[in-house]
């Protein structure tokens, strides 16, 4: 069933039903996930015909098994990160056409079957990002996380939270929906893992409206690396907070002053 080209009914002057169409894309970063790609594929298209996915310089089989599936690729000669394979989705999203991007992970953590569940929140029409949370609620079938990376979500989520003023109960996950002429106004250049830092505070200092939606809590690679120094909670807590910092000092006005209170305080 291909739900992402859904029709919505908006009203005309007199007040003649119109009927408009929400173009949806599904933007899935890649690398080196030939363990899992095909089944992920398969489970997505029963939702969509419209997949993109952006192949971060994989070096195992990925870019043969995808060549097998009727979806768009990016492929990048290296590996760039996981912030440049983002911002290429919402590039592509707005050159293609698509009025929303909706982004998933392809190590079988994010369900295919919870894409509805998105699609619904998009047809809502009150959001400019729907981000799903793995700590909304608590799910008695969601796995448990690895401590060191619950602990550092908590942290950074709540410092995200206090200077920003939002709402969140997972400022890391990457199954998200985002409209793609409120995302096209930021300028996103992170390209590694702490994009999401850059994101929230620019999504805050334009305004945009963030909804959360429950996902299930899965943890299939207990031991992933997120290369080099980064493996280390400490340093990678400590590069997170550099990040958000830095963003919020380059948007600083456009951000009440609270946001900005003992920014950069233990992380030079």
């Amino acid at each position: 069933m291909n739900t992402a080209g859904f029709g919505a009914v908006r009203r005309g002057e007199e007040g003649t039903p119109i009927m408009t169409s929400v173009r949806t894309l599904v933007a899935i970063p890649v690398y080196n996930e030939q363990r899992h790609v095909a089944s992920v594929l398969e489970q997505v298209l029963e939702y969509t015909d419209d997949v993109l996915v952006i192949d971060d310089g994989s070096t195992d089989a990925t870019p043969m098994l995808l060549s097998q599936f009727p979806v768009e690729v990016i492929r990048h000669a290296g590996n760039r990160g996981y912030g440049r394979s983002m911002q290429d989705a919402f590039r592509w999203g707005r050159v293609d056409g698509f009025d929303w991007v909706v982004t998933m992970d392809c190590d079988e953590q994010h369900e295919p079957e919870s894409l509805p569940h998105f699609f619904d929140a998009i047809a809502a029409g009150d959001a400019d990002v729907i981000s799903g949370s793995r700590y909304y609620c608590d799910c008695p079938e969601g796995d448990k996380p690895p401590p060191d990376r619950r602990a550092i979500n908590e942290e950074i989520t709540a410092e995200i939270n206090r200077r920003l003023g939002l709402g969140l109960t997972d400022g890391f996950c990457g199954f998200k929906a985002y409209r793609v002429g409120a995302v096209s106004r930021l300028e996103l250049n992170e390209d590694g893992y702490e994009f999401p830092m850059q994101f929230w505070v620019q999504a805050a200092a334009a305004g945009l409206r963030v909804r959360e939606i429950p996902i299930r809590l899965i943890y299939n690679n207990l031991r992933r690396s997120f290369g080099g120094p980064l493996d280390n909670p400490k340093v990678r807590i400590e590069h997170y907070r550099r990040a958000l910092h830095r963003e919020l000092e380059r948007c600083a006005d456009r951000l009440p002053p609270e946001a900005l209170r003992e920014v950069g305080a233990g992380c030079r």
